[in-house]
């Protein structure tokens, strides 16, 4: 192995050693925990006592004291009994709390969101409602409209065979007219006829009558 790869190998294997010992511990429920310079009580302390809740890293786990980073920055040792790997109760009743509260606010979204989509969701079967409604309407009118046109068709076609009896019924008074006027003229005609015969005949009697009249013998002893 190279001296390369070998050193690469050492910075792997100490940094997953900090990473598995850099973890994060809890200060318990004890009111304040000071932080040592040293691991034992006769350490000076380096920073004042830490309030419960705190959150700490550990850099050096131990049986007694446990080298830890405060939030400020501060490396020391503390006592590890004072340690929780778990949050404190009134931290954890306070992340209860705010996930409850994130949990209300979501629900009133929620319920806000559900109020929304009720109301779209009645708007849009009143539209519905609306659009059916007026489907039908249509559908009135369209039957309407198709009973005027066939009643139109109706009046056409009654009005064009009304027109047609009309033409005929001129033609036959035509014909009927053209037949009086012929009728007229041969009635005067036969008027005319019958005047000139009887004038006729009135001449030929004055003619025949004085023809009729017997002869006066002349007297003899006149």
């Amino acid at each position: 192995m190279t001296p390369f790869r070998l050193i690469i190998s050492l910075l792997f294997i100490v940094s997953s050693i900090a990473a598995a010992q850099a973890r994060t511990v809890w200060v318990d429920d004890k009111l304040y925990l000071p932080v040592r310079s040293g691991a034992g009580t006769q350490y000076r302390i380096i920073e004042n006592a830490l309030p419960s809740g705190t959150p700490l890293e550990i850099l050096e786990a131990g049986d007694s004291f446990t080298r830890v980073r405060t939030p400020k920055g501060t490396e020391g040792w503390v006592a590890s009994q004072y340690l929780s790997n778990t949050p404190i109760a009134a931290d954890r009743l306070q992340a209860a709390n705010r996930e409850l509260e994130q949990t209300k606010t979501e629900l009133t979204q929620v319920k806000e969101q559900l109020a929304q989509v009720t109301q779209e969701r009645n708007a849009l079967e009143s539209a519905e409602s609306n659009l059916s409604n007026r489907s039908q309407e249509l559908q009135e009118e369209l039957q309407r409209i198709k009973s005027i046109a066939a009643d139109s068709i109706n009046l056409d076609r009654r009005n064009r065979e009304l027109n047609a009896e009309n033409q005929k019924l001129r033609n036959d008074l035509e014909v009927l007219t053209a037949e009086n006027e012929r009728l007229e003229a041969s009635k005067e005609s036969d008027f005319m006829l019958l005047g000139a015969g009887l004038v006729f005949g009135g001449v030929l009697l004055a003619l025949i009558i004085p023809m009729l009249k017997p002869t006066r013998k002349t007297d003899n002893w006149a």
